[in-house]
């Protein structure tokens, strides 16, 4: 139901109704397209009708482009669709037999079922001899099992394997649907010329065909990978914010934010539920680490005027959240060093300097202070929910790889 469900704009509970309502709309353009007909549909195979052809086209086209729009929107993410893994030779077996019943039968199973829908009995017989397959492939399956998951060739896309973009594949195949439409509309003048397309010539098709070919264009430039908005940046240049280090803020920093509320910063804990109950810094938000990318979350890491800094018990969980806002487009995102860890360390450790320069004297007493509150627990969470004050001398540092 994307991009309606995961975007926020329906609920879960409406996607069965939905489903239906697809269903329907389905079933109606099925039978306006004429694939209720078995002998129009068993045309493509004798040369005399090629709908099913020029609507399989259409219909793969502009779920194509559909995909690549809402892709780059940011409306679905690709990274969740399932794709079927690739099993090569019960595909092989299974086209097979799936051409021969086509043939012989005059029905693919949704066409059969748009068909009885409208009492045609060669339709209902068919799609009883579909359940009788069923029953008996499922019968046979412990003796086909192997077989059907032979040639896994995983999630695999056509433009993959053909070594290309899917920006160029997608434009291959909108030249390849415009060409096929029409030499079978040759093909069906010659052979039937009075049911044929004969009587559409002298029509122009110069401007569908331009603006379908310069829709193949634009999407040859179009980005097709798991993004999550327009905003997203560049890995390239993701790269290079992680190498300069940049994104880094200093526990002391933080702790200056704890001591001081007109000090313009969102902290957010990155670490599971659990955890956070247990302990979080005052006033911060929890966000799993998992719920990142989710809507609702935007607003809390786009606060105008303010850094966002992500942290957790070390460095590693909050690095990887950061790689997700920060690909998702969001500014002035920053990583507490060190994390939690890194925080209680300092704090613990910190000892008077050996020479009394004024920026390290400065540092010294910065900590004590913050070490002070911690300790009479002078700094309560900001939460919705009252939690206890915070007592340093009996609160062990939060430990873990992440």
């Amino acid at each position: 139901m994307g991009p309606l469900i995961p975007q926020g704009i329906i609920g879960m509970e409406w996607d069965l109704v939905f489903a239906l309502l697809i269903g329907i709309a389905f079933g109606y353009v099925l039978e306006s397209a004429g694939f209720s007909s078995s002998r129009r549909l068993a045309g493509v195979f004798y040369g005399y009708d090629f709908t099913v052809l020029r609507v399989f086209f259409t219909a793969g086209v502009t779920a194509m482009v559909g995909v690549f729009a809402m892709n780059y929107l940011g409306w679905i993410d690709m990274s969740l669709v399932y794709v079927n893994p690739t099993f090569i030779w019960p595909a092989i077996v299974g086209g097979v037999v799936m051409g021969f019943g086509f043939i012989l039968g005059g029905y693919c199973p949704g066409t059969s079922v748009t068909a009885a829908a409208i009492g045609k009995v060669d339709a209902m017989v068919f799609l009883i001899g579909i359940f009788l397959g069923i029953t008996l492939y499922g019968e046979a399956f412990p003796l086909i099992e192997e077989f059907s998951v032979s040639g896994n060739l995983g999630r695999l896309f056509i433009f993959d394997s053909l070594g290309i973009s899917a920006g160029w594949f997608a434009f291959l195949l909108i030249a390849i649907a415009l060409i096929a439409f029409g030499v079978t509309a040759m093909i069906e003048a010659k052979v039937d010329p009075e049911n044929g397309l004969a009587d559409t010539k002298g029509t122009s098709y110069f401007l569908p065909i331009s603006i379908a070919l310069l829709m193949g264009v634009v999407l040859i430039f179009t980005p097709f990978k798991s993004i999550t908005g327009v905003n997203e940046i560049d890995k390239e240049q993701l790269q290079d914010e992680i190498l300069a280090g940049s994104h880094y803020v200093h526990p002391d920093e933080v702790a200056f934010k704890l001591l001081n509320d007109y000090h313009p910063a969102t902290l957010v804990d990155v670490r599971s539920r659990s955890d956070a109950a247990e302990f979080s810094l005052p006033g911060s938000v929890n966000i799993p680490i998992e719920q990142i990318t989710r809507k609702r979350w935007r607003e809390v890491l786009s606060p105008k005027g303010e850094k966002v800094i992500l942290y957790s018990n070390g460095t590693a969980l909050a690095e990887k959240a950061w790689i997700a806002a920060r690909r998702m487009g969001f500014k002035n995102i920053y990583v507490m060093e060190g994390g939690l860890n890194g925080l209680f360390d300092i704090l613990e450790n910190n000892t008077m300097p050996n020479n009394l320069k004024m920026e390290a004297e400065f540092a010294y007493r910065f900590r004590e202070r913050a070490k002070k509150a911690f300790r009479e627990g002078a700094l309560e969470a900001k939460k919705a929910e009252p939690s206890p004050k915070i007592d340093f001398s009996e609160t062990a540092a939060a430990r873990g790889g992440c």
